[in-house]
């Protein structure tokens, strides 16, 4: 065993060392002499993110659905809001499922079992209207109870497929639905669409005090990587009786919910969307529930919430098209 240089310098503390990826970046590098051997060239931009930019000159309008929690609703919204924005019959709408281990879009859609076709312009979308389309990794599994098991890299060469190689065509609203947490998918969208414009993100949470934990974590990932808030929904806020119209708190906001999160932190809370258990059987058979229960108060809000996101939106793009303008 080779003894060690009395002469060498130590390594400084916190030295993330030569194998980190954070090897001549991280704060402790600061001022230590090999840091420029460490560091080394910068990687080579990605190739796809120049050529996903120039395949989402035609989406007009991207929104990005994430939740820090599981099964708060994220999915269910997902394709609420497709719906509900599919109603302008002038307006074409694309829902992109980048859940790659739970796609449960194709059979809230009513589309499970579907085939993704390829063409000389790409992969086609699968079709719900006329002016609704969804992409799913559940388009390409053998049967619904197949289970995707892939390490990060090959989910995200997945989503850079689906972003770059499906053949969107002219879109007014892109609606990506994402799986819970702030990770590799996460990344691998904003990463992906960062040369092209992002509206924003919807945040959905319930009320109660261990989903706004996480969703205080999915706020925090989206100012670190400059992803614009549109604003919070709040789940599941209570039930309303179809009977005696009574509300009932099942999941009680022990902490102020969602509405005192918002507040807080200076963030629009979009609106409250009641329990109401037609929505999972709509979801269970594939429907609108728009459709199928127009009267509900569930309906009238997820209505109001739409139509403030497409405000945003329509604010959003104007303020693009002044500031391109002072730009030229």
């Amino acid at each position: 065993m080779a003894e060690e240089d009395p002469g060498a310098a130590a390594p400084p503390h916190g030295c993330p060392g030569t194998s980190s990826a954070q090897a001549g970046r991280a704060a402790a590098c600061q001022g230590c002499p090999n840091q420029g051997l460490c560091a080394g060239p910068a990687p080579a931009p990605d190739p796809a993110i120049e050529e996903i930019k120039e395949k989402m000159k035609t989406v007009k309008h991207k929104i990005l659905v994430l939740s820090g929690k599981g099964g708060v609703g994220k999915s269910t919204f997902s394709a609420h809001l497709a719906h509900g924005l599919a109603e302008d019959e002038t307006k074409q709408i694309a829902l992109l499922d980048t859940d790659i281990c739970g796609p449960s879009i194709p059979k809230i859609m009513g589309i499970e079992g579907e085939q993704v076709h390829q063409s000389g312009s790409g992969w086609s979308p699968v079709y719900v209207e006329e002016n609704l389309c969804v992409m799913s990794v559940g388009f390409l599994l053998s049967g619904p109870d197949d289970a995707v098991i892939w390490r990060g890299p090959k989910k995200n060469g997945m989503i850079k497929q689906f972003l770059r190689d499906v053949d969107w065509g002219e879109i007014d609203y892109l609606i990506v639905d994402t799986p819970p947490g702030t990770s590799d998918e996460h990344l691998s969208i904003v990463q992906y669409l960062s040369s092209s414009h992002i509206d924003g993100a919807v945040i959905i949470t319930t009320p109660q005090e261990i989903s706004l934990q996480d969703v205080r974590k999915e706020i925090n990932f989206c100012h670190k990587v400059k992803l614009p808030i549109i604003g919070v929904v709040e789940n599941m806020s209570g039930f309303i009786c179809p009977k005696c119209k009574i509300e009932s708190q099942i999941f009680p906001p022990t902490t102020g919910g969602a509405e005192k999160m918002c507040q807080n932190l200076n963030i629009s809370l979009l609106g409250k969307v009641p329990l109401d258990p037609q929505i999972g059987k709509s979801c269970d058979q594939g429907q609108s529930f728009f459709s199928e229960i127009p009267e509900s108060p569930a309906t009238s809000s997820y209505r109001n919430i739409i139509q403030r996101i497409q405000e945003y939106c329509g604010l959003h793009h104007s303020q693009e098209k002044l500031s391109n303008q002072g730009m030229e």
